[in-house]
């Protein structure tokens, strides 16, 4: 009878260890699950992340392009407009100089005309 008792306390013991081993592994494999899981998503939350980083960085270029022809087409507006207003200038000393050589010329026969009289 002792045997068997022994036996019946072996049994148990042998069970309960068993279900707790059991219940161990199925929680085991649950979290298994639940850590793939998580890694999945926080892959495909940081592809996103990078496609996000890569189009605003894609934005950010074409913007700066943009404002690079701007600042481009400015310079050679202003280029143009100096280059206009120095030949205009260029111009206006010209004519000056052939009034001055004109108005010199007319002073010099005004004199040489007082001198013979």
């Amino acid at each position: 009878m002792k045997k068997v008792c022994i036996a019946i306390v072996a049994l148990s013991v042998s069970m309960t260890t068993m279900v707790s081993c059991k219940e161990a592994a199925d929680k085991a494999k649950e979290a298994t699950e639940e850590a793939a899981g998580s890694l999945e998503e926080a892959g495909n939350d940081l592809k996103k992340a990078a496609d996000d980083t890569a189009d605003t960085m894609k934005e950010a270029g074409e913007d700066m392009k943009d404002a690079g022809e701007k600042a481009m087409d400015s310079i050679k507006k202003a280029g143009e407009e100096t280059m206009n207003k120095a030949k205009e200038m260029g111009e206006d000393m010209k004519d000056t100089a052939n009034e001055t050589a004109n108005d010199l010329k007319k002073a010099a026969e005004d004199a040489k005309e007082k001198v013979e009289h």
